[in-house]
């Protein structure tokens, strides 16, 4: 029963989805016509790529740039972007290297004043791990597009190579890679949908007005997007998650995600995420981001990551055949 109320609830959504572009941006305070505070929108996170996830040593328990330090970062973003935007003469193979997206696919105008990602721990570092929790990050045998040998089989390769989901699945979603740092955000009366363009992830997301009545989770039951309900804490939305199928930042399967969306200002949204995995991390640690809106009628588009994508086949018979050559000699 609750499998086919939420995916009646996700059709309705959906449904509704095309439309939302044009709803344009209201201003922050603004509400809901049943009252709930106004989030809906196109917004992308695309302003905190190249933001480091955990802080520089040098900058200490300082959250923000001065404002040399945000010219020197602008600076380097602008000779980054000559580089890289640079023209591609492809017929003379003349490309920045063989995982480098065709300039015309970025999208990473880096404007945040972030000193780092995390924001908590002070200092703007990770939790020590536990004596018990896994090495992070596992180095990858194979399948890397910057190196690596090749892989024995499909299923050795990324989530993202795959087109299942961006990077572990949630929360990498929030996060902007290289392009495709956006979202749509639509709200309807006890739900809440986020549609996210890279790899086309969508999470619907109940919110709770009453103790839950529904049966727990079984633990056997792990999603890539994680089981949320959210609910309102004043004008912020908090989501909390769990049953994660992904190990987000090297985490095990207990870890909890609470998330807040708190809107600033007629284009922007806050954004935290915590974890809390007390068989990973020493400490509950928080990561934050700001959300900008997007002109109303930007879209957000159809990866269609598998359509046309002969990479998985070639990688393969490419390794394949490496093989073969190798066993000849």
């Amino acid at each position: 029963m609750r499998t086919r109320r939420a995916l009646g609830i996700a059709a309705s959504l959906l449904a509704v989805a095309t439309s939302a572009h044009l709803i344009a941006q209201r201003p922050a305070g603004a509400r809901m016509p049943w009252g709930d505070p106004d989030l809906q929108g196109e917004w992308t996170s695309e302003g905190e790529y190249g933001v480091p996830f955990e802080r520089p040593a040098q900058f200490g328990t300082r959250q923000f740039l001065t404002d040399d330090e945000y010219a020197k970062r602008l600076d380097d973003v602008r000779v980054r972007d000559e580089g890289d935007l640079a023209r591609v003469d492809v017929l003379s193979g003349r490309v920045a290297g063989p995982s480098a997206p065709i300039p015309h696919w970025r999208e990473y105008q880096t404007s945040s004043r972030r000193t780092s990602s995390v924001i908590d721990p002070p200092d703007g570092r990770l939790p020590p791990r536990t004596a018990q929790a896994r090495p992070f990050p596992v180095p990858q045998r194979c399948g890397s597009l910057l190196g690596g040998e090749p892989c024995d089989s499909y299923d050795e390769y990324g989530l993202g190579v795959r087109c299942i989901v961006h990077g572990g699945g949630f929360p990498d979603a929030m996060f902007p890679a290289v392009y495709n740092a956006n979202m749509r955000i639509i709200q309807t009366q006890g739900f809440v949908a986020i549609i996210y363009e890279l790899i086309h992830d969508t999470r619907v997301i109940p919110i709770d007005r009453s103790p839950r009545r529904d049966a727990p989770l079984s633990d056997a039951i792990r999603m890539y997007m994680g089981d949320a309900r959210a609910r309102w804490d004043g004008a912020t939305l908090v989501v909390e998650s769990s049953h994660f199928k992904a190990n987000a930042r090297g985490s095990g399967p207990g870890l909890r995600l609470t998330e807040r969306f708190t809107r600033t200002g007629p284009g922007a949204i806050q954004y935290t995420v915590s974890f809390v995995d007390p068989a990973v991390w020493t400490a509950p640690w928080t990561a934050a981001l700001d959300l900008k809106s997007r002109p109303a009628g930007s879209g957000v588009f159809e990866y269609a990551c598998h359509e046309g994508n002969y990479g998985m086949s070639n990688m393969l018979s490419a390794a394949r055949f490496l093989e073969r050559g190798r066993t000849t000699k």
